[in-house]
């Protein structure tokens, strides 16, 4: 579906029209820059190429010089592609907050914090602590038996162990809009969305 890209600015709360106080999450959302079109009869299928945030000249490589150069904009940091969009878009045209409004629902992609090297109870809800007396040493967050002996005498594709937590690509669906402030390039979501302050995200129709 047609989107923009995103920037997570933070979490607050504000209160409806009944008074009642909802969590919600900050996102610096556009103005996005065509940088390409992809058609049916070049690509395959229907697309628009949107950048976000300007980098600097002297951190782009010539492959993106060239290709912004194409689209009469400067280089971006952050480029994705959407389908969907109802309106022709050309390149270098600018698509705005003012492509969202408010009640309708989202979906909003972003990579969640990285936790690093996590144990069982973190990475996967372990219970942990079990009899905590009558010989117990110190097995209190260990994970237990992984697999038999003698048979099958291996471990499973897929075994629940500790490792590396977070960093992964998230999508929260169905997040209702609360306010679009079109002058700040603002947009209010209900809710949590994945990531830390100031990482890139992708809002969905």
């Amino acid at each position: 579906m047609s989107g923009l890209i995103g920037k997570k600015i933070g979490m607050t709360s504000i209160f409806d029209a009944n008074g009642k106080n909802m969590p919600c999450t900050v996102l610096e959302v556009g103005p996005c820059v065509v940088t390409q079109v992809r058609t049916e009869e070049v690509d395959g299928y229907s697309a628009l190429q949107l950048g976000f945030d300007d980098k600097t000249e002297k951190s782009a490589t010539k492959a993106d010089l060239g290709h912004a150069k194409k689209a009469g904009t400067s280089v971006k940091r952050k480029v994705a592609e959407f389908k969907g969009f109802d309106e022709d878009y050309n390149l270098g045209d600018t698509i705005t907050v003012e492509h969202f409004s408010e009640g309708e629902f989202v979906d909003v992609t972003g990579t969640s914090k990285g936790k690093g090297f996590q144990g069982v109870v973190k990475r996967h809800g372990f219970a942990g602590v079990g009899q905590a007396t009558h010989g117990q040493h110190n097995r209190l967050r260990a994970p237990g038996s992984i697999g038999a002996a003698s048979y099958p005498a291996r471990v499973f594709k897929g075994m629940k162990m500790a490792g590396r937590m977070g960093t992964d690509t998230v999508k929260v669906q169905n997040l209702r809009v609360l306010k679009v402030v079109t002058d700040k390039n603002l947009l209010v979501v209900k809710g949590c969305i994945p990531g830390a302050k100031n990482a890139y995200v992708t809002i969905q129709k």
